[in-house]
C-alpha cells in the first residue's frame, strides 16, 4: 500500500496535538515535541534511544516523561510496541490503514519492515476457511541478514550457530575420544542437523531426521558445520 508519510505525518501531528488539548494535558507541546522527533525516523526505538534523538534535536525532556509520552501514544493509536526476540520494548509508528510485517536479524537485530498484499490476502482467507473473522494479525520471520552471513566463516564450530539454523556437519575435530563420543551417539560428517536450543552457556539441543541430541558445550566446539541451503534459499554471494 502506497501512502505519503509525510502527508501523514503532518496529520497524525495535528491530530495528536488536538486529543492532547481535549484530554485537557497541560503540557501538550512537551508531548508535541517527543512525537515529531518519533515521527523524523523509521526506526523501532527504545524510550531510551528516543530520549538520544531528542537530546540531538536540543530538546531535553525526563526519561521518565519519555517513557510516559510513548505509552500515551500507544494508548491513543500513534504507535505500537514490540518486543520481538530481544527482550527489549520497542515502540514504533502506527498508521492507520497500513499494515506492515518484521524479519530480525538473530544475530545483529536488524529490523526489516515489509509488505505483502498477497500474504495479507492469504491469512484473511484462512482465517475464514477456519470459520474466523480476522481483526488483526502479527508475523516475525527471525534468521540470518546477508551483511552478517557475509561476515561470517564458511565453516564454524557449532556452539556459535543460532537457534532454528540448519546444517550440514562437516568435520569432526578435537582428540580421537571427542570424535567416538560424537560417532557413538550417532553424529557423523554429512549429517543434516538442526539446532533446536542454544543459550550462551551449557548444553545445547539439536535434531537429526526427528530425533534430538543433547550435546555439552565443550563438544559442541568439536563439531565444525557450514549453513545448509534448501531448494528455495539462495546461498550468500562469498559461500
Amino acid at each position: 500500500m502506497f501512502f505519503d508519510k509525510f502527508k501523514i505525518h503532518d496529520i497524525e501531528k495535528e491530530q495528536f496535538k488536538n486529543i492532547l488539548k481535549q484530554c485537557g494535558f497541560g503540557d501538550y507541546e512537551d508531548r508535541y515535541s517527543i512525537l515529531e522527533t518519533f515521527l523524523k525516523t523509521e526506526k523501532h526505538l527504545s524510550s531510551d534511544e528516543l530520549s538520544c534523538l531528542l537530546g540531538e534535536d536540543g530538546i531535553i525532556r525526563s526519561d521518565a516523561f519519555v517513557k510516559e509520552t510513548l505509552d500515551l501514544m500507544c494508548n491513543l493509536g500513534f504507535a505500537q510496541k514490540r518486543t520481538f526476540d530481544s527482550g527489549i520494548e520497542l515502540y514504533e509508528h502506527l498508521h492507520i490503514g497500513y499494515h506492515h510485517d518484521h524479519i530480525i536479524c538473530t544475530i545483529c537485530g536488524k529490523i526489516t519492515e515489509f509488505e505483502n498484499r498477497e500474504l495479507e490476502r492469504l491469512q484473511v482467507q484462512i482465517a475464514k476457511n477456519s470459520g474466523f473473522h480476522m481483526l488483526n494479525h502479527r508475523m516475525e520471520l527471525y534468521g540470518i541478514c546477508n551483511s552478517c552471513l557475509d561476515k561470517r566463516m564458511p565453516y564454524f564450530v557449532l556452539s556459535s550457530a543460532r537457534e532454528g539454523e540448519r546444517l550440514i556437519i562437516d568435520d569432526l575435530t578435537g582428540c580421537k575420544n571427542s570424535r567416538t563420543r560424537l560417532m557413538n551417539i550417532g553424529l557423523k560428517p554429512g549429517d543434516n542437523i538442526e539446532v533446536i536450543t542454544n543459550y550462551s552457556s551449557g548444553q545445547m539441543v539439536i535434531a537429526r531426521e526427528g530425533k534430538r541430541f543433547i550435546i555439552g558445550r565443550g563438544l559442541s566446539e568439536k563439531i565444525r558445520c557450514r549453513p545448509y541451503y534448501n531448494d528455495t534459499e539462495m546461498e550468500p554471494n562469498n559461500k
